[in-house]
């Protein structure tokens, strides 16, 4: 009776491990030479050429123009 009572909390902690393990951050690196770091992958939007993430520093959402970026890659957290 007692482990029916415990398999939902264990479960609810496993999903919240799986999904927290999936967002990591990435690196920015621009034309002009600076590094920014996201929380999170950058999306591109195609249509406008503009590059949106969340600034690991700030928490804010930021928008880069895709000419300006001049790798991404994902850092080892």
């Amino acid at each position: 009776m007692r482990a029916k009572y415990l398999i939902t909390p264990i479960l609810a902690a496993s999903a919240l491990l799986f999904i927290s393990g999936c967002s990591s951050n990435q690196s920015v690196k621009t034309t002009d030479g600076s590094t920014i770091v996201t929380d999170g992958k950058p999306e591109v939007d195609s249509d406008t050429g503009l590059v949106s993430y969340e600034n690991a520093e700030t928490g804010k959402t930021e928008q880069i123009n895709r000419d300006q970026v001049k790798s991404m890659s994902e850092l080892d957290n």
